[in-house]
């Protein structure tokens, strides 16, 4: 038997096949040369497979995202035989498996020239190429959303089917895909992989992050067409566009009270319920949500983050500041259609608004007089304990309040 190397004529740059010319043997010896010949071909075939695998690397997958036919393995076919020895997932091909075991030792051999991102494939990097150009090619026939890859576009389409095959066995919740499942697992788990660099916060995906580390570059890339208002991120702009089409999807079953927002129903539909879980564990103030005790506990440790860039006062939340800032405005939008009274913010215009309708809902325990604002019974309280807080610097004279001592320091000021 001998080995004829047989060239292709169609394509020159595969890898080159071999072919057994069959001869009639002779003699003992040429049994043994067959038999040698045949190892050594068993060899060189393995060699030209290692070769041939290494080749349809570089082929890979197109920019659609489809799988190359370069494994050979039927579609109809689902045994997966290779194994991933570190999480184990299983492949159709061994290729598959290869290309695989580059994320867990963390080699990205492609990289971007636009970013410098790196990637394990090049298939992803061609993907991600397609985020730099701008198109989308795969569109959404019911919704016209599109998508960089056909493989997105098929799992968005598992939403307008309603199917959510996925179950999380702690919370029953349901998802459209096992990615998601697999991140939300890690809030059972308790697990926050990511965290930031500039306050330490720590999140469970690395997406979440992100949307985090805009708060701290102050950068708002998302614009509204219709008023101007930047937004850090593209949902925040999503929902601001509700304003201006006046959609309030999301309605109280109790009240009937719409909100823009599902975050804000859930916010309102506390006030319904007398609880109040979140309980400070400095003074045992109860708060319906967890954002207003993470406000409430600024107080105790003193921290005034936000400065007025015009007076110097300085505040622990950001809202606190933009009310603040509207005193140095002027302007007064808020007006009462009874007396023609103006305020600055709504809040002080619906306070005022209990004096022409006579509601005093705050009470003294201790005299029974009532008052229509927080602050007013605060500042009465103190005419029981006979307690003089405010003392004059010049003259030693103390008042109880302390809008005493300012109008009483004009008389030292002229």
């Amino acid at each position: 038997m001998m080995f004829v190397k047989e060239e292709s004529e169609e394509n020159t740059s595969e890898p080159e096949t071999w072919r057994i010319k069959q001869e009639e043997p002779d003699t003992q010896k040429v049994k043994h040369e067959e038999q040698g010949g045949l190892m050594k071909m068993k060899e060189e075939r393995q060699d030209l497979n290692e070769m041939e695998e290494i080749y349809q690397d570089q082929k890979d997958h197109d920019v659609n995202g489809e799988k190359s036919v370069s494994c050979n393995i039927k579609t109809t076919e689902v045994k997966r035989p290779f194994s991933c020895s570190q999480c184990g997932n299983t492949f159709t091909c061994n290729r598959n498996l290869k290309k695989h075991i580059l994320i867990h030792a963390e080699i990205k051999p492609f990289s971007c020239s636009q970013c410098e991102k790196s990637f394990t494939q090049r298939a992803i990097l061609k993907n991600h190429l397609s985020t730099h150009t701008g198109i989308k090619p795969f569109s959404c026939s019911l919704c016209g959303k599109s998508f960089i890859c056909k493989r997105n576009l098929k799992d968005h389409m598992v939403i307008h089917a309603g199917i959510k095959p996925f179950n999380c066995s702690q919370c029953g919740k349901n998802f459209t895909q096992k990615a998601s499942l697999k991140k939300h697992m890690l809030i059972h788990a308790g697990i926050k992989s990511f965290s930031c660099s500039q306050c330490e916060k720590s999140f469970t995906q690395k997406a979440s992050l992100k949307k985090h580390m805009v708060i701290h570059t102050g950068i708002k890339s998302f614009s509204c067409s219709q008023c101007g208002k930047s937004f850090t991120q593209k949902t925040s702009l999503k929902n601001h566009m509700l304003i201006h089409a006046g959609l309030k999807p999301f309605s109280c079953s109790q009240c009937g009270k719409s909100f823009i927002k599902k975050g804000q129903l859930k916010d309102h539909l506390v006030t319904h319920t007398s609880e109040k879980p979140f309980v400070c564990s400095q003074c045992g103030n109860t708060f319906r949500r967890k954002a207003s005790l993470e406000k409430h506990m600024l107080i105790h440790n003193g921290i005034k983050s936000f400065s007025c860039s015009q007076c110097g006062n300085a505040f622990r939340c950001k809202a606190s500041l933009k009310r603040h800032t509207l005193n140095h405005t002027g302007i007064k939008p808020f007006s009462c259609s009874e007396c023609g009274n103006s305020f600055t913010h709504k809040l002080s215009l619906k306070r005022h608004m209990l004096i022409h309708a006579g509601i005093k809902p705050y009470t003294c325990t201790q005299c029974g007089k009532t008052f229509t604002q927080r602050g007013q019974l605060n500042n009465h309280l103190v005419t029981h304990t006979s307690e003089s807080n405010f003392s004059c610097s010049q003259c030693g004279k103390s008042f109880t309040y302390k809008s005493n001592l300012k109008r009483h320091m004009l008389i030292h000021t002229g």
